[in-house]
C-alpha cells in the first residue's frame, strides 16, 4: 500500500475508522477482530479510535480494548499500527453524545485510554471536540501537558475550525500532527481546514469520508465496501467511474479524497473483513485528470 506521512510516522495511505466495530449494530468480537486482521494484512496502520466508541453505558472504552486484544492476537508485525484514539466526548448509553474538554477531564481520560491499550504512550491522541464551555487554550493546553508527561507522543483536535487550528499549532508547536473533520464526497465544507492542514504539514484524517456514496443499482447487494449498506441506489460520477475502472465506487471515492491533498488520509468504516479489504484497495488506485475533474464536480453525486 502506498503511504502518507502523520508526524514522524509513515502510515498506509487508508486507516481504518474502528468505530463500527463498538457502536450500535456491531459484529460480534470473532467479526470485529477479523475485521482488524485483515486490515492489518491489507497494509493498514493506522486505527481510528476514541474512549467514546461504545453502544451502552458502562462499556467506556469498547473499542480501544478491542483494539488491544486485536493487536495482541496478530502477532508480529501489530508493532506497525499507530493506533489515534480520541477524549473529550462521552455516550451515557441512550444514543445521546456529550463533550467534556475541561482539561482535568481529557488528562484523566488519556490515562484511561493508555491503561486500555496496554502500550508504554498514546501513538496519536485527539481532542474529539471543542467544548464552548471551556476555553480552547484550556483544553489544547491539557494536550501539551499528555505529551510533556509523556503520556500521549503526539496530538491532534478534530472538529476544528482555521483559528483553532492555527491557535493549536501555536500552543503544541510539532506534537501537533493532525487534524480529523467531516469531509466527503457529500460533505465538503471543510476545505478550508484541509488546505491549512496541507500548508502547516498536518495530516487531515477525514471523519465518514464515504457520505454520499451507496452501492450502485447495477452493482446488486454484492458484498458491500468500506462498510458501506449493500441497498440500491442511483448511479453517479463515482459510479461511473468504478464501472471504467472495474473497483466499487467506495474505492473510487477514497482515491478521490487522496488525490485533494498528500495531507488526507481517510479511515473509512468497516465491520466486515470484505469492507476494509476492498477500502485498502484505493490507495493505489489511479485516477486520471479527467476522472478527478468529473469527480470535483458539485453534481458529481446527482443522479446520471
Amino acid at each position: 500500500m502506498k503511504t502518507r506521512r502523520i508526524g514522524d510516522r509513515t502510515v498506509g495511505a487508508i486507516g481504518l475508522g474502528a468505530m463500527p466495530l463498538s457502536i450500535e449494530g456491531r459484529p460480534d468480537e470473532a467479526r470485529a477482530i477479523a475485521t482488524l486482521h485483515a486490515a492489518f494484512d491489507a497494509g493498514v496502520t493506522l486505527l481510528d479510535t476514541a474512549d467514546s466508541y461504545h453502544r451502552d453505558a458502562g462499556e467506556e472504552g469498547h473499542n480501544e480494548a478491542l483494539i488491544a486484544r486485536a493487536l495482541a492476537a496478530y502477532g508480529p508485525g501489530a508493532e506497525r499500527i499507530l493506533v489515534a484514539t480520541k477524549g473529550g466526548r462521552g455516550r451515557p448509553g441512550d444514543g445521546s453524545w456529550t463533550v467534556d474538554g475541561s482539561p482535568g477531564h481529557l488528562k484523566a481520560a488519556a490515562r484511561a485510554s493508555l491503561r486500555r491499550l496496554g502500550t508504554d504512550a498514546i501513538g496519536l491522541y485527539q481532542l474529539h471536540k471543542p467544548d464552548p464551555r471551556v476555553p480552547w487554550a484550556d483544553s489544547v493546553g491539557a494536550l501539551r501537558d499528555l505529551v510533556d508527561a509523556g503520556v500521549i507522543r503526539a496530538a491532534g483536535i478534530s472538529n476544528a475550525d482555521t483559528a483553532q487550528i492555527r491557535e493549536a499549532h501555536t500552543i503544541l508547536g510539532p506534537a501537533l500532527v493532525s487534524v480529523q473533520n467531516r469531509y466527503s464526497p457529500e460533505v465538503r465544507d471543510s476545505e478550508p481546514e484541509l488546505q491549512l492542514a496541507t500548508e502547516l504539514g498536518l495530516a487531515f484524517l477525514p471523519w465518514s469520508p464515504l457520505g454520499g456514496i451507496s452501492r450502485s443499482a447495477l452493482d446488486g447487494p454484492g458484498p458491500g465496501a468500506s462498510g458501506a449498506a449493500a441497498r440500491p441506489a442511483h448511479a453517479t460520477a463515482f459510479h461511473k467511474v468504478a464501472a471504467q475502472y472495474g473497483v466499487s465506487p467506495q474505492q473510487v471515492g477514497l482515491a478521490w479524497l487522496l488525490a485533494r491533498s498528500p495531507a488526507m488520509v481517510p479511515v473509512p468504516g468497516a465491520s466486515r473483513p470484505q469492507s476494509i479489504t476492498d477500502s485498502a484497495r484505493a490507495a493505489d488506485l489511479e485516477l486520471s485528470a479527467a476522472d478527478l475533474a468529473l469527480l470535483d464536480a458539485e453534481d458529481a453525486l446527482a443522479p446520471a
